[in-house]
């Protein structure tokens, strides 16, 4: 299940600090910027809806990372549950899912043609160049990838410019709004 909320700033940060876990409070203050800060926790409390929603977890979430750095939740061996988190200026995202998943969400920022060959592939650019859009695109396909390297909890990108030529074990669900594209990845 995917999860979104834009409202960023509709909250007292400072009374939702009190309401996240401490490590997840210790995290966010780690951020310098208010509205980094606001991202962290908006995300952690989405998550927090979801699992209350999805499987009836009411308590706080507590993350455990992997070596290659992919967080998973600590004390829910009743469920299979996994999850990933997403913010950008505009939105944050989580998705829950009783298989892999992974989602991402990006503004569309100044289209940068260099930085789109460096990351895409030729069928990719083709797509890129020949939209109405190129911002729109670049950014929808880099939210594939990204979710893609999220739901296989990978250490780092192999090949970040093919990495969406070999997923025929992924379905990707696509949202694209006023200023942000989302997307999900489930194998």
């Amino acid at each position: 299940m995917i999860y979104i909320d834009e409202n960023i700033w509709d909250f007292d940060l400072q009374e939702a600090l009190d309401e996240v876990s401490p490590e997840r409070r210790e995290y966010a203050l780690r951020y310098r910027r208010e509205l980094d800060q606001r991202l962290c926790v908006a995300a952690y409390r989405l998550l927090h809806r979801a699992l209350r929603q999805e499987y009836g977890i009411t308590e706080l979430p507590r993350f455990s990372c992997a070596p290659n750095g992919k967080p998973s939740l600590v004390h829910h061996s009743l469920y299979t549950i996994h999850f990933s988190m997403s913010h950008c200026p505009s939105a944050v995202a989580c998705a829950v899912s009783d298989s892999p998943v992974g989602i991402d969400v990006e503004t569309f920022d100044h289209y940068d043609e260099e930085l789109a060959r460096h990351v895409m592939n030729d069928d990719e650019m083709l797509c890129i160049l020949s939209s109405a859009n190129p911002a729109v695109e670049f950014t929808r396909l880099w939210t594939m990838k990204e979710s893609l390297y999220k739901m296989k909890g990978e250490a780092q990108i192999p090949d970040v410019k093919n990495m969406l030529l070999h997923t025929a074990d992924c379905r990707f669900t696509t949202l694209i709004k006023d200023n942000y594209a989302l997307t999900t990845s489930n194998s």
